[in-house]
């Protein structure tokens, strides 16, 4: 039997074959050839459309069990889309194989060509891809060169420190931590920047203050807090710049820079926020001081307190009805000596209530807006 040219294919028939019998491959391509055989007229006879190539060879894989064969055939096609699906119509009627019943089961027409493209197309990402990996590293090393030569040379000395080029006739610095951070600013582009060194702030940095507006640029840690409050100590800083949490400014792309410097802040309000934080830390504790002494004042008491954000009593009701009765109250303070259930908790997150004070809890989610305080 002839075989289609790779070249000519246009589809491949795909099909299931299903028979009730033990065959062999033969037996299945001689029932197809059979059962077609004068239903289709001259021009679409399977034999003679294998002899002149426009049919490729039927393949067939079919295996054994338990006296059943079941396996896949698929037939290249150079004929038209139409006339092949007339071949796969007329191959799914096969309804037997010697004297077995037979299923033939088109599952799909395969347009070769696509398919071919296909795979041009991933041998081609795969080769660019090699292409790229082999090439780029060698030019980003170049790039990377030329670039670290260009920083080197703009990189200056200020009295000993790091610093860029326009340091002394900027009316403006930006004081960083590192070389490593005038470095990377001087990639993106900015030379009006000098490093401090370390934490030891030498007398040039805190000259420099005193004659131009400065910046301090710090990094997103513990590390650069602590220059920083040295820095605010001896130095007279006019703002105060900050790398994103966990990160260092020697990291910072270009982008993360400009939007770092452009947000900023007064060096004075650095220093109110650590008030704030402080005085709203230590009015924190002054209320749970208070809340337990109302906790003590009821020990032995069936009857909870609610209050108001200034402590002062709103009423008191039986421990059993507290948590029917928060609702219509909506207190800002619980006291009571019980247990604080999860039950209890839910109701007062949704009834405004900011605090919880009793003995103990069993409650083990504890919303946000709620703070449930105990003896322990």
């Amino acid at each position: 039997m002839a075989k289609a040219p790779a070249d000519t294919i246009k589809y491949v028939i795909h099909g299931e074959v299903n028979i009730d019998g033990a065959v062999e491959k033969p037996d299945v391509v001689g029932a197809i050839f059979g059962q077609s055989e004068g239903m289709l007229g001259e021009e679409l006879e399977l034999r003679d459309l294998q002899k002149t190539g426009k049919l490729g060879r039927i393949e067939i894989e079919v295996k054994t069990t338990a006296g059943k064969s079941n396996g896949t055939l698929t037939i290249p096609s150079s004929l038209d889309m139409v006339e092949t699906s007339v071949i796969a119509s007329a191959v799914e009627r096969v309804d037997r194989v010697g004297p077995c019943n037979a299923e033939i089961k088109i599952t799909n027409i395969e347009d070769a060509r696509h398919a071919g493209r296909k795979k041009i197309v991933k041998r081609a990402k795969e080769l660019l891809k090699k292409l790229i990996d082999e090439q780029i590293p060698e030019s980003r090393e170049i790039v990377d060169e030329v670039r670290e030569g260009v920083q080197i040379e703009e990189i200056t000395s200020y009295r000993g420190l790091p610093a860029g080029p326009s340091i002394e006739d900027a009316e403006s610095v930006i004081v960083v931590e590192g070389r490593a951070d005038v470095l990377n600013l001087l990639k993106a582009g900015i030379k009006n920047v000098i490093s401090v060194e370390g934490t030891n702030i030498s007398q040039t940095i805190v000259d420099l203050t005193n004659k131009k507006d400065v910046i301090a640029f710090i990094d997103g840690d513990r590390g650069g807090e602590m220059i920083l409050q040295e820095l605010l100590q001896v130095a007279e800083i006019d703002f105060v710049a900050r790398a994103p949490q966990g990160k260092e400014v020697e990291d910072l792309g270009k982008k993360e820079i400009i939007m770092a410097l452009r947000r900023k802040i007064p060096s004075d309000q650095v220093n109110k926020k650590g008030d704030k934080s402080a005085e709203k830390t230590s009015e924190k504790a002054n209320m749970d001081k208070r809340l337990f002494d109302e906790l003590k004042k009821i020990k032995g008491s069936m009857n909870a307190k609610l209050l108001d954000r200034s402590l002062n009593q709103i009423t008191e009701i039986e421990v059993k009805d507290l948590v029917d009765s928060l609702g219509g109250i909506s207190p800002h303070c619980v006291v009571f000596d019980g247990v604080i259930t999860q039950r209890l908790v839910d109701v007062a997150s949704k009834s405004g209530v900011k605090y919880i004070v009793g003995r103990t809890k069993y409650a083990t989610l504890n919303p946000r807006n709620v703070k449930v305080l105990t003896e322990k």
